[in-house]
Order: structure tokens, then sequence, then C-alpha cells
């Protein structure tokens, strides 16, 4: 099981470009931190998600 923003998910297996497509996230405006470390937009494609992994999603929300 993997956390992703405080839930345990059966994420897993999948990379991070795979999780975010499944869950409907809109890459160009989130920022994704795996275990306290940053993943950069050209990772997401090839870091895969193993058990115990901790993962963040945060939406950037423009306000005025």
């Amino acid at each position: 099981m993997v956390t992703i923003n405080g839930v345990a998910t059966d994420a897993a297996g999948k990379t991070v470009a795979e999780y975010i497509a499944s869950s409907n996230y809109d890459p160009q405006v989130i920022a994704v931190e795996l275990n306290e470390d940053i993943v950069s937009k050209k990772d997401y494609d090839t870091t895969v998600l193993k058990d115990g992994d901790t993962l963040e999603v945060v939406s950037f929300v423009g306000g005025g």
C-alpha cells in the first residue's frame, strides 16, 4: 500500500504518471512529493511507487 495524501491506496507498481492520469489530476498545476522529496515532472514516467511509500500531490490554485 502507498499512502497518498494521507490515505492508504493500492498504487504500488504504478508510476507517478500512471497514478496522476488515473486520478484526473492536471499535471500542469500540481507538485508531487515522494517520501519527502520533490519529484521532477520529467521523472513522473520513470518513478515507480512501492509498498510503504508516501506520496503527496498538491494542486496550485490561483486567487485574487
